[in-house]
């Protein structure tokens, strides 16, 4: 199969060997917290305090977690691979990011955040967005620049146009239970993508992919990555 544009989305999964929790845990929660008290637009109206300490400590944690072994391989993929590649990512985190930058120092690569980063925040009255690496008040006017439930993701025009044209729609690390994201397989595919699923166990869109491979992100991103820069 003649492959030359490579669309990758990356899920909770890929970071969680690096430390950082999945997004909803066993119990429905995340972190400890109901999703409907930290990352909704009512949450954040009805107690700005409690949203803003929570991505605070998410925004701290990412001081003590570093890229892993899957960030790695998705960066020199980037860097090597002859055609067009997109790296859309779920994930707030900005592990991609520093992957990313210690491949391709300087490089004009653009990694899509569809659901917000931490490392950034958005005013409140105008939507400018800056760079944010350090606690956010609760009486500030600026909010996480994070995608809550009910608002929508972000470049989702960009992403949508690059699904059409994939020859190889990579799923890594993600459940398949959180729409616009879980819906992409099957957008992929019905533009005529190969779909692959690299996960720790079956997603709910498994039977979307047409090659499914399960364990560790650290041990089969690297491996699928070194197949396709062979080819």
């Amino acid at each position: 199969m003649d492959i030359h544009n490579i669309v990758v989305l990356t899920g909770a999964g890929i970071s969680a060997e690096s430390g950082l929790a999945t997004f909803r845990g066993a119990d429905g929660l995340w972190c400890g917290h109901k999703v409907e008290e930290v990352a909704t637009p009512e949450a954040y109206a009805e107690n700005p305090g409690l949203v803003q300490a929570f991505y605070n400590a998410r925004r701290r944690q990412l001081r003590e977690v570093a890229p892993n072994a899957a960030h790695h391989a998705l960066a020199e993929l980037a860097a090597r691979w002859h055609g067009n590649f997109l790296l859309v990512t779920q994930n707030v985190d900005d592990l991609h990011d520093r992957a990313l930058a210690q491949t391709m120092p300087g490089h004009g690569f653009r990694l899509i955040h569809m659901h917000g980063e931490l490392t950034k925040a958005r005013c409140n009255q105008t939507g400018h967005v800056r760079e944010c690496h350090e606690d956010l008040p609760a009486d500030g006017n600026w909010r996480p620049h994070i995608v809550w439930f009910g608002e929508m993701p972000l470049e989702m025009d960009s992403i949508s146009r690059a699904l059409r044209q994939a020859d190889l729609f990579l799923s890594i690390g993600t459940s398949g239970n959180v729409y616009p994201a879980a819906g992409f397989v099957a957008e992929a595919r019905a533009a005529g993508a190969h779909t692959v699923e690299l996960n720790l166990e079956p997603s709910l869109g498994m039977s979307f992919f047409a090659e499914r491979r399960y364990g560790r992100a650290t041990e089969h991103v690297p491996a699928f990555v070194a197949e396709l820069l062979q080819r």
